[in-house]
């Protein structure tokens, strides 16, 4: 069989890499970039999600081109936003952060938007837009102390991670419970098989 081309992720995400190992695809390399997340003046999260990816995905392109590793790679970026109407959550860092976002959440619906961009070899760049909405519980004062005091809200969008502990607070989600994680699995795998990227490679070599 031959040799499949190469996958860059452009995101140093534990979260994101595990999501792609799940269905059987994994990069070849991890291309984290430094980009400003700040929401441009009066930018809506859907737009933000999108922006970001985008402007991640440019940035690892000349990582690689730099570093002689562009050819025959395919860029895969992603970014996630968290909001409350058009308000955009802060991916928590401090637990005041943290706190603000749950008290927020508590009880209401929200919305989680991940922008997905892939640049192919061939000099082709798709996008794609995935959204989540997902309700929480009225959350107790002790489901509240006891959740800042885990420490699972540290750098997560919104200040919570939907795989751990928060998984008991969700009364409702409609749509992509992958996209809340941090990569929507679907559509980043349709997107990468679209574009010529062999998905199932690892399946067959695994069997």
């Amino acid at each position: 069989m031959a040799s499949r081309p190469k996958l860059v992720l452009a995101s140093g995400s534990p979260r994101r890499l595990a999501l792609l190992e799940q269905i059987g695809v994994e990069p070849d390399l991890l291309s984290p970039v430094d980009a400003d997340e700040t929401p441009l003046k009066s930018e809506a999260p859907r737009s933000l999600a999108k922006r970001l990816s985008k402007t991640k995905a440019s940035l690892a392109l000349e990582n690689l081109k730099r570093s002689g590793d562009a050819e025959h790679s395919f860029i895969l970026a992603a970014d996630t936003v968290v909001s409350v109407g058009r308000r955009i959550l802060p991916k928590a860092e401090l637990l005041d952060e943290a706190s603000s976002c749950l008290r927020l959440l508590s009880g209401r619906a929200h919305r989680v938007y991940t922008g997905i961009t892939l640049m192919t070899p061939h000099g082709a760049t798709r996008h794609r837009l995935v959204e989540t909405r997902v309700r929480f519980k009225k959350l107790s004062n002790d489901e509240f102390e006891s959740y800042l005091a885990s420490g699972e809200w540290r750098d997560k969008a919104g200040g919570y991670a939907i795989q751990g502990i928060a998984a008991a607070f969700v009364v409702k989600l409609i749509g992509s419970y992958t996209n809340v994680v941090g990569l929507p699995l679907y559509e980043t795998s349709t997107l990468l098989q679209g574009e010529g990227f062999p998905v199932h490679y690892n399946w067959i070599t695994r069997g």
